[in-house]
């Protein structure tokens, strides 16, 4: 029963709940990669290990969360 609970995405933290508005109001976010990529899309979802962001050509790319350097929305 511990290790479904430690697999559980933490609903509580800011930084998910940032991330489930960006992904309910669908806004067009930058994600930098520790590569020095950055990619623009919108949220489709995560998990506790992912991201899945949507390109302009409604592509998925699935992002490991370690990658990640910043995630910001586009104005």
């Amino acid at each position: 029963m511990v290790e479904t609970m430690a697999n559980e995405l933490e609903t509580g933290l800011p930084s998910i709940r940032q991330i489930q508005t960006l992904i309910r109001e669908e806004r067009e976010i930058e994600l930098k990669l520790v590569t020095d990529d950055l990619i623009v899309g919108k949220l489709r979802w995560q998990d506790q290990h992912c991201i899945c962001l949507m390109d302009q050509y409604d592509q998925p790319t699935i992002v490991w969360r370690q990658a990640i350097v910043y995630l910001k929305p586009k104005f």
